[in-house]
């Protein structure tokens, strides 16, 4: 039997295949891949100061120049680089973790990591100093490690392991129930 040829196991009387098997099968053709989508990259700045966004290339004519124009007319709004964001106003734009009062803080061992991505790390890192979201601390009563998640256009997101914190942040009573069905239904 070539497996290279399609062929339906479920109708050859001399294939015996067991139903786990079967499902797994039917699951792996219909696992979802993520959407490829053509994009081009649309200046909504001069030529000295490049401010670029993504914009769909199936999206033609008037309604592409209507968005290009709207783009335009609110590019101020948009934060280009972390000195943009420094100007937020915090009542607005505030983030904290509601942790459980008897938490212990962890502190997880360092990580090494390769030099090139340690590099581009420490260059990430200096920006968000420099623009005043990062503070050097002298007492460290919980370290957490970088994780390096690349991107296609080679920029670092600051990523962190917050693992450990995570299983004593305290539950909000809205659950992301799809979420938690989807995570049930990989594990089957």
């Amino acid at each position: 039997m070539c497996l290279n040829i399609p062929q339906d196991f479920k109708e050859d009387p001399d294939c015996d295949l067991s139903l786990v098997l079967l499902r797994m099968v039917e699951r792996e053709e219909k696992q979802i891949l993520p959407h490829k989508e053509s994009v081009e990259m649309v200046n909504l700045g001069d030529e000295n100061e490049k401010k670029e966004v993504k914009s769909r290339t199936c999206i033609t004519g008037k309604t592409r120049r209507d968005l290009v124009e709207l783009l335009l007319e609110f590019r101020d709004i948009f934060a280009w680089s972390y000195q943009d964001m420094s100007r937020l106003n915090t009542d607005v734009v505030v983030h904290k973790l509601p942790i459980n009062e008897g938490y212990k803080p962890i502190q997880q061992k360092l990580q090494r990591m390769m030099t090139d991505i340690l590099l581009k790390i420490k260059e990430e890192v200096k920006k968000q100093y420099d623009a005043g979201f990062l503070l050097e601390v002298k007492y460290l009563e919980l370290v957490v490690n970088i994780v390096y998640v690349p991107k296609k256009d080679d920029k670092v997101p600051m990523c962190v392991d917050y693992r450990d914190l995570n299983k004593d942040i305290l539950k909000d009573n809205f659950p992301l129930h799809h979420i938690n069905t989807l995570v049930k239904m990989q594990r089957l």
